[in-house]
């Protein structure tokens, strides 16, 4: 039956019904789908492609785009035929182009640095947002009047002070903060019997508190950080950048959704924001940024969470096209046979 339907659908065809010209089929570079190769193109939806248009006795030639965006446009204003890649099947796309029956399952996901830390700025920010900058200049404030307080305490009572107002400030100064960083007190000549002695006392109690305050407050900060600048699932995006492709599904779902983004053409370009900070995570298709991190074992990038927004891909083509049909045929049979499913474990192994 399968035979019968793929020699009617190849004489359809031949017929007319389809372009008799050579067909032009726009690719966008998306491993392991499309792969940029030296003598043209490969991967599983190029092989899916080629197989099916030597069965319908296709002549055609790959047009390159750069962005999933410009594919969808060149064919919804006829500049090209077929799409192939992995052009997610969306009724917005719908509306505007046909698409085949859908030959694999996929969603998105989300790519991470592995191992990404809180910087000095982001410490900084966050004792910032927390107030406590602003008690570490009153802190600041105290520390220079304690300073000059101290100077002309020690320079009315103590003979042996140093005379030149620096030196004796510098003195005060390095007294102050050795209490204030160490909790010490330094080494001084009680001038005042018991009542120096309590107030040394009440000195180094002060400065015990100071210490504590600062250690406690930057603790904080940094582990909070820790906690909320990691990406485990979609539930951790809000309030950060994530880096989308350009006219991708992903793109449209964090535009919904209002997770701030920056868009991108390809992944490399993705991934080198990612590496640099200028993103926080990307957010694309899963077996696109599953395939990445498994080629790309030394970069510290890992995909994390579950999928979600569940999709399928299809081959694009302009609303009425002759091909439509035939195509769509060719993939049932694929999928029928196994063909389909021994592409997809060629490029991504057995399923587990």
């Amino acid at each position: 039956m399968l035979l019968l339907l793929g020699a009617v659908t190849t004489a359809s065809v031949q017929e007319g019904t389809a372009p008799a010209d050579r067909l032009s089929v726009g690719v966008y570079a998306s491993p392991p789908f499309v792969i940029a190769a030296e003598n043209g193109y490969e991967g599983m939806a190029i092989d899916l492609w080629e197989e099916i248009a030597e069965q319908l006795e296709l002549d055609f030639s790959y047009k390159p785009f750069p962005s999933i965006r410009t594919l969808v446009d060149a064919i919804a204003d006829g500049s090209v035929d077929v799409a192939v890649t992995n052009l997610t099947i969306t009724r917005k796309r719908a509306e505007r182009i046909d698409f085949t029956h859908p030959w694999f399952d996929a969603g998105l996901r989300i790519m991470v640095a592995e191992n990404r830390s809180a910087g000095f700025g982001d410490v900084v920010a966050g004792l910032r947002d927390s107030g406590h900058l602003r008690a570490y200049g009153w802190l600041a404030l105290v520390i220079v009047a304690a300073t000059i307080l101290l100077t002309f305490f020690d320079r009315r009572f103590d003979a042996n002070f140093p005379r030149r107002w620096r030196d004796g400030l510098a003195e005060s100064f390095h007294s102050v903060m050795s209490v204030a960083t160490s909790g010490k007190m330094p080494s001084r000549k009680n001038l005042f019997g018991w009542i120096g002695r309590m107030w040394q006392a009440l000195w180094l109690v002060c400065g015990i508190a100071v210490l504590a305050y600062v250690t406690s407050s930057v603790t904080s900060v940094m582990t909070t950080l820790s906690l909320t600048s990691q990406i485990n699932s979609l539930e951790d995006l809000p309030g950060k950048r994530v880096g989308v492709f350009t006219g991708s599904v992903a793109e449209e779902f964090v535009r919904e959704t209002a997770i701030a983004h920056s868009s991108f053409d390809d992944l490399d370009a993705a991934a080198e924001a990612l590496r640099d900070d200028r993103v926080a995570a990307i957010v694309g298709d899963a077996p696109v940024l599953e395939y990445f991190t498994h080629s790309h074992p030394k970069e510290a990038f890992d995909v994390v969470g579950p999928i979600f927004e569940p999709d399928k891909y299809g081959f694009g083509l302009a609303h009425g096209s002759a091909l439509t049909r035939p195509v769509t045929i060719q993939l049932l049979g694929m999928h029928e046979n196994g063909r389909v499913e021994a592409l997809r474990e060629q490029y991504f192994g057995a399923a587990q």
